[in-house]
């Protein structure tokens, strides 16, 4: 042992001879409690199942609370919803209710000319399509256009006017063009609303942006599952060849380790230099266009994303991010060349293991199936919860001054209540679901304790994982003769030993970095609510704050892996595995230094290439770049929002494959230190290394056991 690696006296049992095989259950009570939250967790499962509707973010919903376009329903053929008086959505109380005081039914398509109920009255006589044409926007079919305008406008049965419009977002919007820089609707600047008064382009366009700003508070959520809708079979084919190209990445590492490490840094390197070019190009191509030069504080907050890709300031940060990017690369390569080097000998030895262990390259597909399970059943959960509850309807009135404003009301009834007496124009329209119910509310609290067992789950999934796969390395390396004193099915044994007896030390270690990663998620919710009181000292500690805690779970994710194997190896408990795995690696600093981030480094530009290389293809694909290939999906809401799905997937998905090879090389490194530190290399206690790693760690002169 060098001088380096000189510790503490320690007292070893000389006759270890692998992992231990008489085990007993470690942390039971955290089992416990991680049993009883999962069992909590189904049966918050089947609560939002019975009281949730998905359908509520699919469709628009009209002024009683019915969906549009919903199927075994009256308004199965019309998925489009309209609105009677698109002009009273100006009034103030639309900000209040964030519901647009007027009647709005479903329809099959959008008007298409300019028409009002005055005109139909006197046309009527000569033509009777037009009132047919018309009585579709009408809350039910009429025979013919009986009623006079103030009848009309007392019953609220139809619209006083329609307009030229198109449907976005299932909603009909005035079809708005610029004729020679004058804002026109259906080439007209000026037209009658149905009442008597002329009305401009301008003044319909202020009331459509006060119901986009509805649906941009409401429906950002809609269009994104829109999207998804859309992509999701596209997402599925970039998330498969994600994860061919990391099992092959992952199997071509065993024999060709050395060129798959240049492949990766060309790839990594033409990955990063094709975004520096396209974001120069972007950059160029926004040269003199108008508002290209605003900048992201002059748009504010937007929910249209789209608008911060029309700034050259966006596409600028972006260039300098990526060169920053490239230029550390290059310098990391260059500074670091031996340590890489030593590294890559170190993967060749972990491919050894790999080949005698081949199940272990299956197992990723295990932990994504674990891992798709966990997400969905959070995302359904949340969705459900996110649309539990019952139609309320509340009293709505044009100008807003009625003292009965924003009560809740039945439409069934609300015609012959005092209210409608009162208040002249008054209408009770759908406002949202909701209810006051304990359930109801506690909602934001089960949405919370969602969230929690998801990081819970998913951190335990990953233990779980870690801990087979160091179990069966750990086999591997401790194996006299190899390969034939490595136990049959070791990946098979690891993973039983794990689930049966250090089910509750992996719960423990995985309740710590789940409590770490919902402290930071609080920390970013409040910081994006409360950014406009804090003052600069706040500022500055919600800052420290986020950097402690990012420091904090990365601390910890590396001492929960060691403590794993750790387990993996000795059956302990979580709290002294961890304890001995932080010993051990403090007794040996330098060559966890040298090893373990540089190991990492070359790990991570091979996720970093599969990664990119979907992440470019999809967004090809997504941006219509490819119609001479294969022609992508059309009319996106948001192209960002698969692509960012695609990218942040396949990221996942190829690192749990190279995760295979992180594993076998930490244990493979945690098993070496605990060999060195057993045997002194001489005939009565040779190491059980062999002779390539005593070669890779500058140990020539130790011996082996010979097999």
């Amino acid at each position: 042992m060098s001088d380096e690696d000189a510790g503490d006296p320690k007292t070893f049992d000389l006759n270890f001879k692998g992992p231990v095989a008489k085990r007993s259950c470690t942390d039971v009570l955290c089992c416990i409690i991680f049993i009883l939250c999962i069992i909590g967790y189904i049966i918050l499962g089947l609560l939002a199942w019975v009281h949730g509707d998905p359908r509520r973010v699919a469709y628009p919903t009209d002024s009683k609370g019915h969906f549009c376009g919903q199927k075994g329903t009256p308004n199965e053929n019309k998925t489009i919803l309209f609105y009677f008086n698109l002009f009273s959505c100006t009034s103030p109380s639309v900000v209040i209710n964030l519901q647009c005081p007027t009647t709005q039914i479903c329809v099959s398509k959008c008007p298409e000319k300019f028409l009002t109920y005055m005109e139909i009255q006197f046309t009527y006589r000569t033509n009777k399509n037009y009132w047919t044409y018309y009585s579709q926007f009408c809350k039910s079919t009429f025979v013919k256009p009986a009623k006079t305008l103030t009848q009309v406008l007392l019953d609220d049965d139809c619209p006083i006017a329609i307009f030229p419009s198109k449907p976005f977002l299932q909603r009909c919007f005035p079809d708005f063009s610029t004729k020679n820089g004058t804002l026109t609707v259906g080439n007209k600047t000026t037209f009658e609303d149905g009442s008597g008064k002329t009305r401009n382009a301008i003044e319909l366009r202020a009331a459509a942006n006060r119901v986009n700003k509805i649906l941009d508070a409401r429906t950002i959520g809609m269009k994104i599952f829109e999207d998804y809708a859309t992509t999701w079979y596209w997402i599925l084919l970039g998330l498969i060849i994600a994860m061919l190209l990391s099992w092959m990445f992952v199997i071509l590492l065993r024999y060709i380790a050395g060129l798959l490490f240049w492949v990766f840094m060309v790839g990594v390197i033409g990955i990063i230099g094709y975004g520096i070019g396209h974001c120069y190009q972007e950059y160029c191509n926004l040269q003199g266009q108008p508002n290209s030069h605003l900048t992201v504080y002059d748009i504010g907050i937007q929910t249209d994303i789209s608008m911060y890709f029309q700034l050259k300031q966006t596409w600028f940060t972006f260039m300098v991010i990526l060169c920053l990017l490239e230029v550390f690369i290059i310098l990391m390569l260059i500074f670091l060349r031996e340590r890489i080097r030593i590294s890559i000998a170190l993967l060749k030895e972990g491919s050894k293991a790999i080949g005698y262990i081949p199940t272990t390259l299956v197992y990723p597909l295990l932990t994504f199936i674990f891992l798709s399970i966990c997400i969905s059943y959070w995302a359904v959960i949340a969705v459900y919860l996110a649309t539990s509850g019952v139609p309320v309807y509340k009293v709505i009135t044009p100008e807003g001054q009625c003292k009965h404003e924003n009560t809740t009301c039945d439409p069934e009834i609300f015609n012959t209540t005092e209210i409608a007496k009162a208040c002249p124009g008054a209408q009770c329209n759908f406002a949202f679901y909701g209810g006051k119910s304990l359930y109801h509310q506690y909602i934001p609290t089960f949405q919370i304790f969602n969230l929690f067992v998801f990081l819970w789950l998913i951190n335990f999934v990953i233990a779980l994982g870690q801990c087979a796969l160091a179990g069966a390395f750990a086999s591997y390396y401790w194996a006299l003769k190899k390969p034939d004193d490595i136990p049959p099915y070791p990946l098979f044994t690891a993973f039983g030993r794990a689930i049966r007896y250090h089910t509750g030390s992996l719960a423990f270690g995985s309740l710590i970095l789940a409590s770490i990663q919902i402290f930071r998620i609080v920390l970013e919710y409040l910081d994006r609510h409360l950014k406009e009181a804090q003052n600069n000292i706040s500022k500055f500690l919600q800052c420290c704050l986020k950097c402690c805690f990012w420091c904090l779970e990365t601390v910890v994710k590396f001492l929960n892996r060691n403590a794993y194997i750790m387990i993996a190896i000795y059956g302990k408990n979580f709290c002294k595995s961890a304890r001995e795995a932080f010993n051990l690696l403090m007794r040996n600093v330098l060559k966890v230094a040298v090893m373990d981030n540089v190991t990492d480094f070359v790990l991570i530009l091979g996720k970093i290439l599969v990664t990119g290389c979907i992440g470019v293809l999809a967004f090809l694909l997504f941006t219509q770049r490819l119609p001479t290939i294969i022609e992508g999906p059309t009319s996106l809401n948001y192209y960002w929002v698969p692509l960012l799905t695609v990218i942040i997937g396949s990221y996942l998905v190829a690192h749990g494959f190279f995760s295979v090879y992180a594993m076998c090389v930490d244990t493979i490194f945690i098993c070496f230190l605990e060999d060195m530190e057993r045997n002194d290399g001489s005939t009565e206690r040779p190491y059980y290394m062999s002779q390539s790693l005593l070669k890779i760690l500058n140990e020539p002169s130790m011996q082996t056991k010979k097999p």
